[in-house]
């Protein structure tokens, strides 16, 4: 009987010994990292309470998914353990053993995390796997925890672009220019209009001349644009309102050109060329490609648009030149070369937050997310659907987004100059148009004060002297030129 106990006793000990050896082992496997330790209290303690544990597999790619200090931490990473702490399992992490995300090989067979899946050797991915038609026939996705789309990643100082002649013109946009030219000679044509209208400008049309010519009134409206006073000095309140006005306009739009011009001046350098893929693909100077075997090379592969098949045949016939093997290897082509790189754009925004000399060009495309990818036959895509669901609605997966892609270089991107519209402006067009009304109204008012005087004593209709008055005022250049004539016949 002793025998029998001292037997069963050396066995348990073998065994437990066994058992802390290979978990040593996987510690200290850097394909293989437990998560020991979860903010939301999941961990290796799973297994132990009895809860379900999922082998994981990943690939390394900033800021989804890091290695620092011997362990993984990045987006993916958190929200592995926010899923854990929701649904209640424990996990096992391995990096992807080829590297890649999942494609077809000339085979047959799936290589990456998709084909990892597929032989059982992972129960689920999580990693930035894009939700593909293709992907979707072998593997199931969740619900995307991240949208995205496809951009151009470029060099700011990558071939850049000749200043154009009429570069001092950039400030506005061609609308703005239109309005501020249209401002221009209506205001002019009003102090011309008003200044033979009101008496106090223009007392005896007869015998009188009137200063503020068409031709004047062009060139006291330049002399505001310019800060420069001119003559004719108005003296009429009425144009002495459109004036004012003219001066307000003038000196605010000044202001917003001079300060829209520094901007232009100091963001230069972010000014690209190539902006749409079209730009991208009629140069000549700058090489494109994408990640080889990506989801991404397979969109332009399958797309029916012009543009798109010309960008896949031009990386396919330089495949081995322009396709890269990862994101890393992308994104140092482009800073140390003239490369251009065609990728996730969200992936870019981040490569141009760390990196202050890269840029991602304004056009994006196919619109599309990250999903989590699991077998078909998995119990669990409907349960971590449901959860990515609720971590979105709580504004979890913003605060992840906003903790793993905020830097300073990301807040400077967004600040890019462009062209002042006419509806920045809106109020100030508005300001200039009710100061001429107002103009107007004034010298209308002055003429049917001095009319009505008139009538009064020459004890005539006050509107039949105000029509008069008009009529005298609106066609005196006729009459002075018929005065001119008539009195040089009679010198001679």
């Amino acid at each position: 009987m002793d025998k029998g106990l001292h037997f069963v006793f050396c066995v348990v000990t073998t065994l437990l010994l066994l058992r802390e050896s290979s978990q040593t082992g996987e510690k200290n496997d850097p394909k293989m990292l437990a998560a020991s330790e979860s903010g939301f209290g999941i961990g290796s303690r799973g297994s132990e309470e009895g809860l379900p544990t999922l082998t994981v597999t990943t690939i390394l790619e900033d800021p989804y998914v890091m290695v620092r200090s011997a362990e993984l931490e990045g987006y993916c990473i958190d929200l592995l353990k926010a899923l854990a702490a929701m649904l209640h399992f424990s996990y096992k992490v391995k990096v992807v053993g080829d590297g890649q995300y999942g494609a077809v090989s000339s085979n047959g067979n799936w290589t990456g995390m998709i084909g990892e899946i597929l032989r059982r050797e992972a129960d689920i991915a999580v990693a930035p796997l894009t939700v593909t038609s293709a992907r979707e026939e072998v593997v199931s996705f969740t619900t995307p925890f991240l949208q995205t789309g496809i951009g151009i990643l470029l060099r700011k100082d990558t071939d850049s672009q000749d200043v154009s002649f009429f570069h001092f013109l950039a400030p506005f946009s061609k609308e703005t220019w239109t309005g501020l030219l249209f401002a221009y000679v209506l205001t002019c044509f009003c102090l011309f209009l008003v200044a033979r209208l009101s008496p106090c400008e223009w007392n005896e049309p007869k015998n009188e001349e009137n200063h503020f010519t068409f031709l004047n009134s062009l060139w006291f409206g330049a002399g505001a644009l310019a800060l420069q006073g001119v003559t004719p000095r108005p003296k009429a309140l009425s144009v002495r309102v459109i004036a004012a006005v003219w001066w307000l306009f003038t000196i605010a739009l000044l202001a917003a050109y001079i300060a829209n011009f520094t901007a232009l001046l100091t963001s230069g350098t972010e000014q690209l060329p190539i902006q749409t893929f079209e730009d991208l693909v009629k140069q000549r100077k700058v090489e494109f490609g994408t990640l080889d075997g990506s989801s991404t090379f397979y969109f332009f592969k399958n797309s029916k648009n012009p543009i798109h098949q010309m960008i896949y045949e031009y990386m396919d016939k330089r495949r081995d030149h322009v396709l890269v093997k990862t994101y890393q290897e992308a994104v140092q082509r482009v800073m140390e070369s003239n490369y251009a790189f065609i990728g996730e754009s969200i992936s870019q925004d981040l490569a141009a937050a760390r990196h202050c000399n890269l840029m991602r060009a304004p056009e994006v495309i196919g619109a599309r997310g990250f999903g989590i990818a699991t077998t078909h036959a998995s119990l669990w895509t409907k349960k971590l659907s449901i959860a990515v669901l609720k971590l979105r609605e709580s504004g979890d997966l913003d605060y992840l987004r906003n903790k793993w892609w905020e830097t300073s270089c990301l807040q400077k991107s967004r600040d890019r100059w462009s062209p002042l519209q006419p509806q920045a402006l809106g109020g100030l067009f508005l300001t200039l148009a009710i100061g001429l009304a107002l103009g107007v109204i004034a010298a209308v008012v002055e003429l049917s004060n001095r009319s009505r005087h008139a009538a009064g004593h020459a004890k005539k209709s006050c509107c039949s002297v105000f029509t008069e008055e008009m009529c005298t005022r609106l066609r005196i250049k006729e009459n002075t030129r018929q005065s001119q004539e008539t009195s040089g016949r009679a010198n001679a």
